[in-house]
C-alpha cells in the first residue's frame, strides 16, 4: 500500500476519501502542543481508520470518516 504525506488542512475531506478509496494511506502531519505528529489514515475496504500517536479511531462509513476529518482538522472545510 502506497502512502502520501500531507499537512493538516491541505486537502479537503473528499480528496482524502478519494485517496483512501484508491488504496493509499494518507499520513497527515499535524501540530499539537508545539510538536508535529503524524496521523495515518487508511481504509481496508470495510472500515476507515485514524491511527493517532495515542489512539486508533474506527469509522464504519465514509460519512463518519468525513466528519472525523473535519472535526479533528485533518481536512479543509471546502
Amino acid at each position: 500500500m502506497s502512502s502520501v504525506t500531507i499537512a493538516a488542512g491541505e486537502w479537503t475531506a473528499d480528496e482524502v476519501l478519494e485517496a483512501l478509496s484508491a488504496g493509499k494511506r494518507v499520513v497527515v502531519e499535524t501540530e499539537f502542543l508545539g510538536e508535529v505528529h503524524e496521523v495515518t489514515l487508511r481504509w481496508d475496504g470495510e472500515t476507515y481508520y485514524c491511527d493517532t500517536p495515542t489512539r486508533l479511531h474506527k469509522h464504519a462509513t465514509a460519512e463518519e470518516m468525513r466528519g472525523c476529518l473535519r472535526k479533528m482538522g485533518y481536512a479543509a472545510d471546502a
